[in-house]
């Protein structure tokens, strides 16, 4: 699995038009799966974002997680982080998980985020989204399994 984690003010996504999801402060997060990822794989991320300490304390150092400052998630299925650029003009994406298996575990994947005790708002999976984010820092990260 692949996430590019986003420290933000506040997000939203919407379709056609109507908003899907959206948090104030938080994390947005593009979530894209491959064909080799499990459920470890996502209960192992979900633990990592709740818990990784890139949010400001009182002395302005980046010592606070996503549950110290009770911030929620926007999680946005992503494939196009597995594209490959390396050959031609257009991107290949045999990399990403096909969508009956990726769909399952992002869904897994959002649950196991919500288990570990934050809000978690979430787009339409294959859905064409509209995403509005103000990064906060900016502070943008990416994890990898």
């Amino acid at each position: 699995m692949k996430v590019i984690l986003q420290r933000v003010k506040d997000a939203s996504v919407s379709i056609d038009g109507s908003v899907a999801g959206h948090i104030g402060h938080g994390l947005m997060l593009l979530v894209g799966v491959t064909h080799s990822d499990t459920e470890k794989d996502a209960d192992y991320l979900a633990e990592k974002i709740v818990h990784l300490r890139i949010f400001e304390d009182e002395a302005q150092k980046m010592n606070l997680s996503l549950k110290d400052v009770n911030g929620s998630i926007l999680s946005i299925s992503q494939f196009t982080l597995y594209g490959d650029t390396r050959k031609g003009r257009r991107p290949n994406f045999m990399e990403a998980a096909r969508p009956d298996m990726a769909e399952p575990l992002y869904h897994y994947f959002n649950e196991a985020l919500r288990k570990c005790g934050v809000e978690v708002q979430t787009g339409v999976f294959g859905a064409m989204m509209d995403v509005t984010l103000t990064n906060s820092g900016p502070v943008t990260l990416i994890l990898e399994t």
